[in-house]
Formats: structure tokens, C-alpha cells, sequence
């Protein structure tokens, strides 16, 4: 049977836009020009100090095992594999920074204890899907640009995550063609996520499918999010299943489209889908009303999106291109008001941040904001300049062109 493509389109994609918008191939540049070539020695040297280093004279059927995995799966770049005395189920790697030296991949001791050979052998090919599908590179380059506790826009938190998880189900389908057994595959998913001995537990592999089944419904029905950085074990199992039963390439990326759906959401609220429509309706009407969308308004509409939405700019263009946009708009407002009163102040406050965003306030969006105020949200003229002011007091700064005219 032919051997599916095991890429994402998707993360590929992804990996290209976040590589750009952090400007890697500058950013790299800076790297290369500080980097030392002890570099990469906190891991190195942890592992070398606190751990135990896979060498064929010491631990020879873990030897040959790891790199059977690495052979079968076509990797000839240097791997220094190591055991970590740790009761968590869990393995890492690490990319070599140095041109030449060899790529690190750890695993913890429990998980050596719990997992069979076969189970083994997935979880190398994972850690090794990763060095091979370069994700340590793009992260390295991530935490270098946004370090711990730094403010990340969160457009692109939201893309960085969506790109982990799907870098992860490519991982997995390493870890399947290292192994070539789905059941393998499921078996090793449920060891980590429980700690627990199946077979001794006498759970067989036919019922932790059928459970599976039963939790991806869950998310699929819109009742739960995929948060982490990993996506859930039944988005995983399932996403698996996929590649070891499809038969085309073209039929994989059509069937997964539905789990990928999973990942994409945000938000799984009723009142998240209104909100999101709402804000890039009345961002649209808004900054059209003096006939002149400057770039200020638009970035302003898209950080609100990104709230709601991992691809806003796509999400707007399309609203744009649709005929109603102002039925839209009306529509959300009802919606998100009947959900939740209290956010007709936060939407007006959407708005009166739209007209100030340019720093230029004309006459049209002012009568505009009357129009919308009085006979959508409901307020008073009144209640509408007490509010409108507020927002100048807070954060109006006039643009340069008009103070130094």
C-alpha cells in the first residue's frame, strides 16, 4: 500500500506565515551572530550530568530499537538519544544549534517502563517526526523573539498554537510509520494519558476506540476546545486512524478537514460566533463612513477579530464581500444583546475606539455614531456624547497632520 504524505498543508502554511511575521530569516541572522557554540550546552549538559545516555555497550536492546526507528524512518542526521529517572510519562527533543552536531531526544524513565517495544518505537518516531518536520527550529525562533512573561499579539498566539497542535498530529503520523500498527498507535496514546498498564487493567484496544469515538463527539458537537499545545487524544487517535485508512493523500486532507475544524475554533460560546460577526460588521461599516478605510481602522477591526478568529483577515475580507453586511450587523446586535445586555456599552465602546483609531474624528462618523447609537444600541444623544467623550479623555491623541498643520 502506498505511504500517505505525512505533511499538514495547513501547519506547512502556518510555519511560513509565523517564520514571517516574526521576520525569521533576519531574526536568524542576529541568532547566528551570538550564538556560541555551547549554545545548546543547558540541555547537553543536564542530560549528560543527570541522565543516562543510550549507548549500545550499556542498554544495547534500547540501542538498537531507537535506531532501527531512526533507519526505518530515513533520518541520517546525528541523534544523541538519553533516559531521564522521572516517574512522568513523557519524552522531548531538542534540534541541534551547532551545524553538524547531533539533535538531543529524551525520555523519561516511566514511560521507558510503562510502553511495550512496539509503543517504544512510536514514541521515538514522534520525537524524531519532530526534528525531522524542523518544528524546534520555528520555537527556538519564537521563544528568541517573545521570551517568557513578553507580550505576544494575540493573533498570533492564537496561530502559534493552532500551528503546535497540527505540528503534533504530524508527529504522530512519524510515530505511526515507525511502528505501522494503529492499535500500537492507540495503546501508547491512552498509556500516556492515564499511566496505567492496559493489559494488566484488562482494557482492550477495540474499547478504547469506541470510547474515543464517544469523546470526539464531545468536540465535534462544539461543546469543547482544544486548549493546550497538543491537541486532545481522541483529535489525535481519530486524526491517526485517518492516515492509516485512507488511501489517497486527497482523501486525507478532505476527511480531516472536520477535525482540523476542531482546532480552529476560539470560542465555544453561542454568543462568541455574534460577537465575532459584530465586530467585523460594524468595523466595516464604521471605518467606510467617511469613505476613506485608512490602515489604523483596519488593524483595529483585525485585533478585535483575532479575539474570535485565527484568520481574521480572512474572515473580514469575506463579511466584505457579502451583499448584507448591515443585516449582519443588526442581526449580531440583537443576538448579543438578548444573550447578554450588558455588552451594548462594550460594543458601543468597539465603535467609538474604531472612529478615534485613525486619530482623524470627521463629521460623518460623528453623525454615524448618533445614527447607530439612538436607533440600535438603544442609547440617548446624550448618553451617547457623555460616553463618546469619555473615550476622547482616555486615549484621543490627535494625528501629526493635524497638530502640525
Amino acid at each position: 500500500m502506498k505511504q500517505l504524505n505525512p505533511q499538514i498543508g495547513l501547519e506547512q502554511e502556518l510555519n511560513r506565515q509565523i517564520y514571517e511575521a516574526l521576520q525569521g530569516s533576519v531574526v536568524e541572522e542576529v541568532l547566528r551572530q551570538v550564538r556560541t557554540d555551547a549554545s545548546d550546552s543547558y540541555w547537553r549538559s543536564t542530560l549528560e550530568g543527570h541522565s543516562f545516555k543510550v549507548e549500545r555497550t550499556l542498554l544495547g536492546h534500547l540501542y538498537d530499537l531507537f535506531y532501527e526507528v531512526k533507519a526505518r524512518l530515513g533520518y541520517d542526521e546525528k541523534v544523541d538519544f538519553y533516559i531521564t529517572g522521572d516517574a512522568s510519562v513523557n519524552a522531548f527533543s531538542v534540534a541541534a544549534e551547532g551545524e553538524g552536531a547531533p539533535h538531543i531526544v529524551n525520555i523519561n524513565s516511566a514511560l521507558v517502563e510503562l510502553m511495550s517495544d512496539d509503543e517504544l518505537r512510536f514514541v521515538i518516531g514522534h520525537e524524531l517526526g519532530h526534528l525531522m518536520n524542523r518544528n524546534t527550529a520555528l520555537l527556538r525562533l519564537i521563544h528568541f523573539v517573545f521570551p517568557p512573561q513578553s507580550n505576544m499579539p494575540i493573533a498570533l498566539q492564537h496561530k502559534i498554537k493552532l500551528w503546535q497542535q497540527l505540528s503534533e498530529l504530524v508527529a504522530d503520523r512519524y510515530g505511526y510509520m515507525a511502528v505501522g500498527s494503529l492499535p500500537v498507535c492507540v495503546s501508547a496514546f491512552f498509556k500516556m494519558a492515564s499511566g496505567l498498564n492496559l493489559m494488566k487493567m484488562n482494557v482492550s484496544i477495540d474499547a478504547l476506540v469506541e470510547e474515543n469515538i464517544k469523546h470526539l463527539d464531545y468536540f465535534l458537537n462544539d461543546k469543547g476546545l482544544s486548549r493546550a499545545d497538543h491537541p486532545v487524544n481522541p483529535i489525535r487517535v481519530q486524526a491517526l486512524n485517518l492516515f492509516a485508512t485512507c488511501q489517497t493523500d486527497e482523501e486525507l486532507e478532505k476527511r480531516m478537514e472536520e477535525l482540523i475544524g476542531i482546532l480552529l475554533k476560539v470560542g465555544n460560546e453561542e454568543i462568541d460566533q455574534h460577537m465575532m460577526m459584530f465586530v467585523a460588521t460594524a468595523g466595516l461599516i464604521v471605518s467606510s463612513a467617511d469613505e476613506e478605510i485608512s490602515k489604523d481602522e483596519v488593524n483595529t477591526i483585525l485585533d478585535h477579530l483575532a479575539g474570535y478568529h485565527i484568520f481574521p483577515k480572512s474572515l473580514l475580507d469575506a463579511v466584505a464581500a457579502s451583499e448584507n453586511v448591515s443585516d449582519m450587523f443588526v442581526e449580531s446586535v440583537q443576538h448579543i444583546m438578548e444573550l447578554d445586555p450588558s455588552m451594548r456599552e462594550g460594543m458601543m465602546g468597539y465603535v467609538i475606539r474604531l472612529i478615534l483609531s485613525d486619530k482623524d474624528i470627521k463629521g460623518k462618523e460623528v453623525e454615524l455614531l448618533y445614527n447607530l447609537g439612538e436607533n440600535v444600541f438603544g442609547y440617548t444623544r446624550k448618553e451617547i456624547a457623555n460616553l463618546f467623550g469619555k473615550y476622547i479623555q482616555i486615549g484621543y491623541v490627535p494625528s501629526h497632520e493635524l497638530m502640525y498643520r
